[in-house]
């Protein structure tokens, strides 16, 4: 059994998420993918994959093969870069990235055609979502979080801060006041922003004199959603915390007025995560390199 073409088989099957379209991308035939991964199963031992009729879905053995074979394949690649020419190093391919709702519309797709035209032979497959996309199981090559990281198994690049404003409408602050301290919001609603994981509306935190001060906020409304919050805000139903990149047209017209302007919500990284040894091959150093100056461009994420 050649090892190498085993790996990249297998490493195939879970980017495409099917065999079918795996043996298309490869020009094989499915029955070859089928008895690839059969015989690689055997020699090591193991079961990688979990094969229904409607999907596939790594097992924990095939998830941690799947980081050894993309780191593998990833240095055999790199050490092939220097002796194959400078058409070796062009960002070429299909090219699949992850990005927040709210972010991806605000911030990335009003420009994505200046990525196209640098770089036309990567065919972009971007999806929108909030939900925690698993990389590995859903063969994403980047993908762009906001915050803390959590998973250690993806290597993550920060491209830039995500800061936040406290901000109302003149009318909800017209009939309920505004706040001057962090005492005083607990007169005053919010639109809050529940998790869709456990449905539960997060705390308010603020930086006040160099910590950390979570407020616990109540609201009549909350939303799942950044350009949600904003809407809600805007008719005045409650305060809000935004990314200042969604709010500045509204600070500017007048529509939204930040408070608290002292205590500014804590701000968070964005970050760019792709799963171990995707980060070198061209496509995705392109991308991380493009998205990294149009975000250092955009003084609302300094």
């Amino acid at each position: 059994m050649d090892k190498i073409k085993a790996m990249q088989t297998f490493v195939r099957i879970v980017e495409a998420n099917s065999f079918s379209k795996a043996a298309e991308t490869l020009n094989l035939p499915r029955a070859a993918l089928t008895a690839t991964l059969q015989k690689l199963e055997a020699y090591l031992g193991t079961q990688l994959l979990q094969r229904t009729t409607r999907k596939l879905s790594l097992t924990p053995d095939g998830a941690e093969y799947f980081r050894h074979c993309t780191a593998i394949l990833g240095a055999v690649d790199a050490s092939e870069l220097a002796f194959r020419g400078p058409e070796a190093n062009k960002a070429r391919g299909v090219l699949r990235i992850n990005l927040p709702n709210t972010v991806g519309r605000r911030l990335v797709l009003p420009h994505i055609a200046q990525f196209h035209a640098a770089y036309p032979d990567v065919e972009l497959f971007l999806s929108l979502t909030d939900r925690l996309v698993d990389l590995t199981q859903e063969g994403i090559d980047c993908a762009l979080r906001v915050g803390d990281l959590q998973d250690s198994a993806l290597i993550g690049k920060q491209v830039g801060t995500m800061r936040f404003v406290t901000c109302a409408s003149p009318i909800y602050l017209a009939h309920h006041g505004t706040p001057h301290t962090l005492a005083d919001l607990a007169t005053h609603q919010g639109v809050m922003h529940f998790s869709g994981r456990t449905g539960r509306a997060f705390d308010w935190d603020f930086v006040q004199d160099g910590k950390v001060v979570r407020v616990p906020m109540t609201g009549a409304i909350a939303v799942n959603d950044a350009d949600a919050s904003l809407i809600c805000a805007l008719q005045g139903l409650g305060l809000s915390q935004s990314g200042l990149y969604q709010v500045r047209p509204y600070l500017d017209s007048g529509e939204l007025v930040t408070v608290l302007d002292d205590c500014p919500p804590t701000a968070m990284p964005i970050s760019l995560l792709t799963p171990q040894g995707r980060l070198s091959a061209p496509k995705v150093q392109a991308f991380a390199n493009w998205i990294s100056t149009l975000f250092a461009a955009d003084t609302t994420l300094q």
